[in-house]
């Protein structure tokens, strides 16, 4: 029985990757690039040299590379225990700014492929499957600017609660989670930096996002948003009028332009 994880060479996939190595638990490890994929691969046989640990380069972007993947983990006859949808695109711009493929490649990416293997997991799953899929604060409310990711890490978290409804009682544990900001790659440490004391209280270690997750999914929690001050952010800002925050968000977003995939 294996733990699959989808972009596990990413700052949270990582986190994931070793803390799932840590417990014992036998890896699938998928991502864009085979080369990042050995190098991690390597890294977590010197830290747990006898974790189980396969990898599958796949761009879950593609159709073809996508269903490639799971017909080749059913013909190796895969048993899954544990599905971690990490892997994302977090696309920051102006709606307008969009061609028509980057519109498709960060639908597929951030919401049509977690479905797709959320699908593939059920049907290979072990007696007791556990799938976390990573959405983001981001989709609590509308963000202009940041549209396109904030509306699909919204439908992800309703989907993943309605099919942790629909899974009740079938051995399927189903959590969402809501992470705030993480500090993994450059960009993200200075977003966190410029805002001051909120994003240093507000941020979270992939190490301890990866930690808390898996803590939840095995109670199988709902949703969980890791993190106090993510919490005190989320239960506030219910109280302000929707348009006032689209105000802000669109003011403050509007400064930032992020399109690193």
């Amino acid at each position: 029985m294996y733990t699959l994880i989808t972009g596990a060479t990413g700052g949270l996939g990582r986190a994931f990757c070793f803390a799932c190595a840590k417990g014992g638990d036998p890896l699938l490890l998928t991502g864009r690039s085979e080369e990042k994929l050995t190098a991690l691969r390597a890294e977590i046989l010197a830290l747990y040299p006898t974790a189980q640990v396969k990898i599958y380069p796949a761009d879950l972007a593609s159709d073809g590379s996508r269903y490639a993947l799971i017909e080749k983990l059913t013909a190796e006859g895969v048993v899954l225990s544990r599905l971690i949808n990490v892997a994302g695109a977090d696309i920051q711009k102006g709606f307008e700014e969009y061609t028509q493929e980057k519109i498709s490649f960060q639908c597929r990416v951030n919401f049509e492929s977690v479905l797709a293997l959320c699908r593939f997991a059920i049907d290979r799953r072990a007696e007791r499957l556990e799938i976390i899929n990573i959405s983001s604060v981001s989709g609590i409310y509308p963000m202009p600017y940041f549209a396109l990711y904030s509306a699909l890490k919204g439908a992800l978290t309703s989907f993943s609660q309605s099919l942790r409804q629909e899974m009740k009682g079938k051995g399927v544990c189903v959590t969402a989670v809501l992470p705030g900001a993480m500090p993994t790659r450059e960009d993200i440490k200075e977003q966190i930096k410029g805002q001051g004391l909120w994003g240093k209280l507000a941020a979270k270690s992939p190490e301890c996002v990866a930690e808390k997750s898996l803590n939840a999914v095995r109670k199988n929690k709902r949703k969980l948003i890791p993190g106090f001050w993510n919490k005190v952010m989320n239960v506030s800002t219910k109280l302000i009028p929707l348009p006032l925050k689209l105000k802000f968000i669109a003011k403050r977003w509007s400064k930032i332009r992020k399109d690193a995939f």
